[in-house]
This record gives C-alpha cells, structure tokens and sequence, in this order.
C-alpha cells in the first residue's frame, strides 16, 4: 500500500508538470501573463524625438513597439499593429523604436534608410516599404545599400541628400539611441512592446494588443 501511495504521487506530480508544460500560451488574448508589471518611466520609453506613427490625444495610451525591419517576427506582427493603429485612430498613441539585431546583416541600414527617409518627410512610407519587401532582402548576408536606396528613389526623395543622411553619424546616433534605451530597460528581442509602459509577452497577439489598450482606455484617470 505505502508502495502504491508513492506510485500514485509521483504520478500526480508527473501529470502536473505535463499540464503546464502543454498549458496554451495566452489562448484568449489576455494581458494577465505579462512580462513585467512594473510600468517602465515614460521618460525612457518615448523621448522628446521618438517617432510616434500615430498621436491620441494627450499620449493616454501609448503603444511603444521596440522593432527590428529585418526580424521575420515583427513582419508577422506589422499587420495587427496596422490593423490597431486604424483602429484607434485619434485615440492612441503608437511609437517606434528602433532595435536592429546586431545578427541581422541589414538591420541597422534598414533603420538607418527609414531615419534618412523621415529627413525628407518620408519616414512612415519608408518603414512600410520596409516590411512589404522584407521578404526580397531580410535574412541575406549581402549589403542591400542598393536596394534601400533604389527604394528612396521609388519614393521620390531626393536621393544624394538621402545617401548623405544615410551615412551621416547623427542619423546612425539616433538609431544607436534608440538600441540602448531599449537594452537599459531588458529588451532582449523584437517585437518587443509596451502599453502605458507595461512590457507585453513577446509576440502578442492582436487579441493580446487590443485587449491591453482596452483596459488602459477604460482605467480610470
């Protein structure tokens, strides 16, 4: 009996370790498994130069997307944020941040193209040419200057001034700011995202987004 009293233990602990190793991952969109529920300072999170995609009224809510152009996953995840940014129009804020992977061959120049890009008032159709030809460029060890400057040109920017913003320090600063903001505060990957400062799981779902920036309009001011 003391036997079979032992079996049966080591069988519930076993049956136990299985049920959360298999537990679904965040299977309803809910926000209640978030990586930190400490709020990051907003000073840190959006500087006074950070671009802001979309602007609700008085930064309420703010979503803070630290992002990699050449990270397959935040390609995955550019439709959602698309899709919220509509949305809720007027009524949040979107900010992002550039977080290039240092493994990542063209990263850096992408966010360095999308900067130079914004120099000439392009910056938004820069980062959307970005993930709509990722697939035509990303994960390759082959510098694409070409390419990204053959993309200035489509966009009808001046391109010598583009390739001087391009290869000018302070545009590469700015995204270098941007990089270390992110590691002081634990970004450790991309997408990585905040809502009023609260840090997300990676890769949220579009029920996950929705849901935080639901609760945050709700909460009382």
């Amino acid at each position: 009996m003391k036997l079979t009293a032992v079996v049966v233990a080591a069988s519930a602990v076993v049956v136990t370790m299985l049920l959360i190793v298999m537990r679904p991952s965040n299977p309803s969109g809910q926000v209640a498994e978030q990586a930190s529920s400490t709020p990051v300072p907003a000073e840190i999170l959006v500087r006074p130069n950070s671009h802001k995609l979309t602007a609700g009224p008085g930064d309420r809510v703010t979503v803070v997307e630290f992002l990699d152009l050449e990270c397959e996953a935040c390609r995955a995840a550019y439709p959602a944020v698309e899709t919220l940014r509509q949305e809720y129009s007027g009524r949040v804020t979107f900010v992002m941040r550039y977080f290039p992977i240092p493994s990542h061959r063209n990263a850096d120049l992408a966010a360095r193209s999308v900067e130079a890009a914004g120099r000439q008032g392009k910056l938004e159709a820069m980062y959307r040419k970005m993930y709509e030809t990722q697939a035509q460029w990303g994960d390759q060890q082959v510098d694409h200057r070409p390419t990204f400057v053959g993309f200035a040109r489509e966009l009808g920017l001046d391109v010598a001034a583009f390739e001087a913003e391009l290869d000018s320090p302070a545009t590469a600063e700015r995204v270098q700011a941007d990089f270390q903001d992110g590691l002081s505060i634990g970004v450790q990957g991309t997408p990585t995202f905040y809502v009023n400062g609260i840090q997300l799981p990676r890769m949220p779902t579009y029920e996950a987004l929705r849901t935080a920036i639901e609760l945050e309009l709700a909460a009382p001011r």
